[in-house]
């Protein structure tokens, strides 16, 4: 048999970055090891709410206990457990580890938990294949013959997802679009997995899956070095009672609450699973929705003659037949001009009731087959085919149109079987893509084999809009659409037409004329319905598949469902996400809100309910299971008692409260999550001690709420907006969530992550690759924005690099003897206040949840700087000071922490000797920044930079023969000019500005004209006018004008300079440097290292101005 396991790894390797040598890494890793095991036997995650026996319930109230005992409550979506996390789980996992190790070094009591998601169809679905596989090739698949088959074959990447209802939010696709790879068989997919063959039989029992992943996912989350109170832990489902009747009062309640319903529903559908397909159930078309059409029922008034002949016979002479478009629009019904077929296609003729036939696709039929639209449900009875081909020049009834004697068929090359009915009404008014199609066949009649009269029917204005009342002509005629093959600008036609129609339009004709399109199009939909003129129906916004490979439907179902989007329920949700009052949700970034303000806008009734896979039943339907995005809304909060329920995940031994699972009623639900008060009737009813229920709620209403949740932006479609919706159905405001936190997609070395490329990386194969913390600081590095991030093996295969040359650059320095203790003023002041600086900025990165920028100032700039302040101790001719060298390591242990915290660790306890873990020490409290310090430092760097430029603008005017007198390669001498003055006319522009500007308002006092006028009699105009201009933006912006204008430097640029020679010496080969004073209009200048003036003979030095010194390169005798 092909193996699999050895294909996948000949593709990883191929794609993957190969490392050389790992003795370093080697020894990272023993470092990690060690504290990982220290951390776990000291307990150190393990978070708790302050006891009722040393602070009484209601002693004081919840609010003030937790600002006396601050609190963080972090947690992610948690996986769904039927395989290994990859690194992409892991970038939505460190969000909330980093911002855990930060919290912590507050000194604030830290809860992050984590649980796992079994609930749904695919582990089921699996499980039931391997029970075929099993029976077909044996227990270990010895009959399995490879021959014939291909083990793995690549998927082509699914089709761009074309919005149909631009009106409508739309997200990338998350984890279910990114599978790539596919095997026939479910046993090749478990050996790709790594599962030997011997086990695989094992999965065909659903309940071993949950047995055999979660404590996966525990061994590498703990390899990750992670810090998380694993007592918390569960899995969902009934193999956990506790959870199981968590969920079931979770369901109670919300049906109470009248949130849950009972009745007909469109939803997604697999004919073959004979149940609703929900997004986890799906292997292709997550995050897909029904979409809802008005179809038109455009009567057969005349068969062309082709379509009599192939319908002779077979049909009643009195049956009435109707072609059938889908329409998003029925507002526009009234500019009707033509119906459209494609040519190519072969249109199905079904019986919809007695007498009654529709001319469509067999994709069209199978929905309409279980929507309660064909008189018998799920029967399609086909009575015969057509092609389109021949029922072009058929006359049909166009409802609501002007052109009341009817319309012809016309052919419409682009129609897509796999769309709508496969037949499109024309209304060119209005549909860029109509009129581009009639125009075209209107001008090659003879081509296309019609009557050219057919589609030269008058084009009728129904709707106004700002643009034209005749939109679709006018965006044609803008975007210079030439015929129907310039699909690009169509797709942008259709959209800007749909948006400026339907938000911006009125209508001009019919029953609702004057009103404005949006209040319109559902009174004329449903006017049409009335009349029998049309009928709703819908289909999948694009192709989804099931886990059971059925391609699915959508079918009109009775089901249970919860009614997200009821006006009410949604208003105080919009309140909550838009946070006008800042007490609402923090989403950190404004795409984030607009994600969840689209979503809310559009997300109504999601189906609650399913016949096949794993979960909790209903209570009171238990035929039905809870869906697996319906169970996974509130978890959150069965985390603050978990460990007080059950000690081990699946609830099979008791926990601290030595609680039975029946014990659990509902009505203790409601005490411990704040929503009722404790009467005898509960404690009579669960037989729970008092004190074991007060201590319960305490963990809830003081961790609660959940201060962070992190997780990929394509969530926001669904879990995350239910999320929101349940915490505000179920608990007090006090105790609704405070902030989501979402990010984009991870891509491996810039490339989507695919498993049929090679380039997939599972988080036990980075961390067994790179170490921990290499993989934290290239996780860190990836970004965090909501756009696509980027994990680069690169990254983390320096940072072993570099944590391992700093760790023995810590312990070489610990062991020095020859440093300095004495403190100097430049090069060790400079230092010190760099490091102020950096640990300061990443304070403010880690309270932002920026880790990137973070990591940049606690990691890259602050070695950077360590390494600077080392090169110019060097070049002075001096050691390090001693207490800096300390002050370095701490800072740098300590601000990497929650980055890299063995790394940290290690240098905390091994090196510097602390006695205690870092894990509890707390973030370094520095001195303000100095800014004349900070100011002397950037200017020592821009300096050094420009001498650089200086000399090789010399070195290119010789090359150029524009000048004699320098040559690099002889021994040089660099002259420096500075100058405490600025020029004159720079000066005279700012006094201008000062009577010009009016700082009130931020806007100047008079005419451009006038101010240019006045600039020009200050002189150099080249020059004043962009200096002027600068100054005018820098005001704009909103600098202070007391900075803008007082140009004076913060600091001394005679005394920096000068101490400055040895380093720039050293760096720059220099035999000699001269260091002058230059006053504006003088000839001479003060030596500032020799004392004395000298004479000026060069105009470099005029170029000179404060904190920007001029330089002059020239070669001496050696």
């Amino acid at each position: 048999m092909a193996d699999p396991v050895k294909t996948a790894e000949v593709l990883q390797s191929a794609a993957l970055k190969d490392l050389k040598g790992t003795e370093k890494r080697d020894s990272l890793i023993a470092i990690e090891k060690k504290y990982q095991q220290e951390w776990e036997q000291q307990k150190l995650f393990d978070a708790n709410a302050p006891s009722t026996a040393d602070i009484p319930l209601h002693s004081i109230t919840a609010a003030e206990l937790r600002e006396k005992f601050p609190k963080f409550f972090g947690t992610i979506a948690f996986p769904y457990t039927n395989g290994r996390l990859h690194v992409g789980h892991a970038f939505s996992f460190s969000k909330v580890e980093f911002h855990v190790g930060y919290n912590r070094m507050k000194g604030i009591n830290v809860l992050w938990p984590q649980g796992y998601h079994c609930t749904g169809l695919p582990i089921k679905a699996c499980a039931d294949k391997l029970v075929k596989e099993v029976e077909m090739f044996g227990q270990e698949f010895e009959r399995y013959n490879e021959e014939d088959e291909a083990v793995i074959e690549t998927v082509a990447a699914p089709a761009k997802r074309e919005r149909e209802d631009v009106t409508k939010f739309t997200a990338k696709k998350g984890k279910a679009a990114a599978k790539a790879v596919k095997m026939k068989y479910q046993f090749q997919i478990m050996q790709a997995m790594g599962i030997p063959v011997q086990q695989i039989h094992l999965f065909a029992d659903p309940a071993y899956w949950l047995e055999y992943f979660p404590p996966l996912v525990k061994l590498d989350l703990s390899n990750f070095g992670s810090r998380i109170d694993w007592r918390r832990q569960f899995v969902t489902t009934d193999a956990n009672p506790y959870f199981d009747a968590f969920v079931r009062w979770q369901m109670i309640r919300l049906r109470e609450l009248n949130k849950i319903k009972y009745g007909k529903r469109h939803t997604i559908y697999s004919i073959k699973d004979g149940q609703p397909c929900m997004d986890h159930d799906r292997s292709e078309g997550e995050g897909v929705n029904p979409q809802l059409y008005v179809a038109i029922k455009m009567q057969v008034l005349e068969f062309a003659s082709k379509a009599r002949e192939v319908l002779q016979g077979k049909l009643p002479d009195n049956a009435k037949v109707y072609l059938v478009p889908a329409t998003l629009r029925a507002e526009t019904m009234y500019g009707q001009v033509a119906c459209f077929v494609s040519p190519k296609i072969t249109y199905g003729v079904y019986e919809a009731a007695p007498g009654e036939y529709y001319i469509i696709t067999e994709r069209a039929a199978k929905n309409m087959a279980h929507q309660e639209i064909f008189a018998q449900e799920g029967v399609i009875k086909k009575t015969t085919e057509i092609p389109g081909s021949d029922l072009i020049g058929s006359l049909v009834n166009a409802p609501l149109s002007f052109h009341k004697d009817g319309v012809r068929v016309l052919p419409m090359e682009s129609i897509l079987e796999t769309k709508g009915t496969g037949v499109v009404t024309c209304v060119p008014s209005d549909s860029p893509d109509d009129y581009a199609t009639i125009t075209d066949l209107a001008k090659k009649a003879d081509y296309y084999k019609i009557t050219k009269e057919w589609a030269e029917l008058e084009i009728v204005p129904i709707i106004q809009t700002p643009t034209s009342d005749l939109l679709a002509l006018a965006l044609v005629k803008k975007l210079k659409i030439a015929s129907p093959k310039d699909v690009k600008q169509l797709k942008e036609a259709k959209e800007l037409a749909y948006k400026e129609g339907f938000y911006q339009g009125h209508m001009l004709v019919g029953d609702f004329k004057g009103e404005k399109v949006a209040d319109a199009k559902p009174k004329v939909r449903a006017q049409l319905i009335d009349a029998g003129l049309a009928f709703e129906y819908a289909e999948p916004e694009n192709k989804v598949v099931s886990r059971s490979g059925d391609e699915c439907t959508v079918a009109l179902m009775e089901q249970y469902y919860i009614d997200y989007g009821e006006d009410s329920w949604r208003t105080i949700a919009t309140d909550f996400v838009e946070n006008k009052d800042g007490n609402g949700l923090n989403t950190y970034s404004s795409d984030a809100r607009n994600a969840f303000m689209g979503v809310l806008d559009w997300l109504k009734q999601w189906a609650l309910s399913r016949t096949y896979g794993l979960g909790s039943k209903l209570p009171w339907a238990p035929e039905y299971l809870v869906e697996s995005l319906s169970d996974s809304t509130i978890y959150m909060s069965y985390y603050t008692i978990a460990h007080y329920l059950h000690k081990d995940m699946f609830g099979r031994e008791k926990g601290t409260a030595n609680i039975a699972p029946e014990q659990m009623v509902d009505e203790v639900w409601d005490y411990i999550f704040c929503r009722t008060e404790l009467t005898d009737d509960v404690l009579g009813k669960s037989g729970i001690p008092k004190e074991t229920l007060e201590s319960m709620r305490r963990e809830f209403e003081y961790f609660y709420p959940l201060d962070l949740r992190a997780s990929g932006k394509d969530l926001i479609n669904n879990h995350l907006t239910f999320f929101i919706y349940n915490h505000i159905a179920l608990f007090p405001r006090e105790y609704w969530p405070k902030s989501v936190r979402v990010n984009g997609h991870l891509q491996l070395n810039g490339e989507k992550m695919s498993k049929s490329t090679g380039n997939f990386m599972t988080l036990d194969d980075v961390v067994k690759k790179f170490g921990a913390d290499a993989s934290r600081v290239a996780l860190a590095d990836a970004g965090d924005t909501i756009q696509d991030s980027n994990f680069v093996e690169d990254v983390a295969n320096n940072t072993i690099l570099r944590l391992h040359t700093l760790k023995e650059w810590c312990e070489e320095m610990a062991k020095a003897q020859d440093l300095r203790t004495e403190m100097n003023d430049f090069e060790d002041a400079l230092f010190d206040n760099e490091m102020n600086a950096l640990i300061q900025e990443a304070r403010h990165h880690y309270e932002d949840t920026n880790y990137k920028l973070a990591l940049k100032s606690c990691f890259y700039d602050l070695i950077n700087a360590k390494d600077a302040y080392r090169a110019s101790c060097v070049a002075a001719g001096i050691t390090m000071n001693k207490a800096l060298v300390s002050k370095y390591m701490r800072l740098q242990a300590l601000s990497l922490a929650p980055i890299a915290p063995h790394w940290a660790e290690y240098v905390w306890l091994d090196i510097l000797g602390e006695p205690k873990t870092i894990q509890v020490a707390r973030w370094p409290e520095v001195p303000e920044v100095n800014p004349g310090l900070s100011a002397a430092r950037a200017y020592v760097i821009t300096t050094q930079s420009n001498i650089t430029s200086a000399e090789s603008a010399q070195v290119k005017k010789m090359a150029k023969g524009k000048q004699m007198n320098f040559d690099p390669k002889k021994p040089k001498k660099l002259t420096i000019f500075i100058t405490k003055e600025y020029p004159k006319w720079q000066s005279q522009c700012i006094e201008l500005i000062k009577e010009t500007w009016d700082e009130a308002t931020k806007t100047q006092k008079c005419t451009d004209k006038e101010l240019s006028g006045r600039i020009a009699k200050v002189g150099k105009v080249k020059e004043a006018m962009p200096f002027v201009q600068l100054l005018k933006r820098r005001l704009r912006e909103g600098e202070p004008a007391s900075i803008v204008m007082e140009r004076k430097l913060a600091f001394d640029e005679s005394k920096t300079i000068t101490s400055m020679i040895p380093s720039l010496k050293k760096a720059a080969g220099l035999a000699s440097v001269d260091v002058f004073l230059v006053t504006e209009g003088s000839k001479t200048a003060s030596d500032l290292l020799n004392g004395g003036n000298v004479d000026i003979k060069t105009p470099i030095a005029e170029l000179a101005v404060p904190g920007q010194p001029s330089f002059l390169f020239e070669n001496i005798e050696a």
